[in-house]
């Protein structure tokens, strides 16, 4: 997006700049790990310093790049051991949010949740069976339920500080051989059972679907340490 366009919508420089860093760092596009130099990002998004300065504060309170005192900023990193225990209280905490959003979702927001999940069934990914829709906000279903749950707390913790963070590792193994259209049709049972206000099936659906996802992760993750193990054989 050039100049006149960001002032044509009403966007900042900085807000630019900090939706297209935000973007290639979830899409993978820039590595977790990568050292963030701002010379390497003013020359690859054509940003000022101080626009991309400012950017650099928001990605820091979404927890997507880390300032490492004598190391500069870098894209967030986690272990697996970091990644699977999120996963865990993820699976907890959006169960939770699952058997709520039955109870304090109205028929309006479960129909705006079918034409979002309608509107993933056309991504060309899903038909190939190759990768999942990944969108933010009210075009991710996940999203959706949380803010259906009407909990606060449930909203400022898987909205707020991890939201980023996950939506990072859930676009990087969301192409896994299979695992979109099982994705999909988990998501469908999920939206049903929220329908049918079974708080307590769409509990067990939303844990059985993150719990799959972790245990796809776990593999995939387990499988590229086993082909690039570490000098002496030791993990740190």
């Amino acid at each position: 997006m050039s100049v006149s366009e960001l002032r044509n919508s009403g966007q900042t420089l900085s807000d630019g700049a900090f939706e297209r860093i935000q973007t290639a760092i979830v899409k993978g596009d820039i590595a977790p790990g990568t050292r963030l130099s701002e010379q390497y990002l003013s020359t690859t998004f054509g940003i000022g310093r101080g626009p991309l300065r400012e950017a650099i504060r928001r990605l820091e309170g979404r927890r997507l790049v880390v300032r490492i005192p004598h190391a500069g900023v870098r894209v967030a990193s986690l272990s697996y051991e970091e990644l699977i225990e999120l996963y865990y209280v993820r699976e907890a905490l959006e169960g939770m949010a699952c058997r709520l959003a039955a109870q304090n979702m109205t028929d309006d927001d479960i129909a705006s949740m079918r034409d979002v999940l309608a509107m993933h069934e056309q991504h060309s990914g899903l038909q190939h069976n190759e990768s999942y829709y990944q969108q933010e906000g009210d075009l991710d279903i996940h999203y959706l339920i949380i803010q259906g749950s009407r909990n606060s707390t449930l909203r400022d913790m898987l909205c707020g500080d991890l939201y980023h963070l996950l939506r990072m590792y859930r676009y990087r193994y969301s192409a896994t051989p299979k695992r979109p259209q099982q994705a999909f049709a988990e998501h469908h049972r999920i939206i049903e059972a929220i329908a049918d206000r079974d708080g307590e099936l769409a509990e067990l659906l939303m844990r059985r679907h993150i719990s799959a996802s972790r245990r796809n992760i776990e593999r995939l993750m387990l499988a590229q340490a086993d082909d690039n193990p570490s000098p002496g054989g030791n993990s740190e």
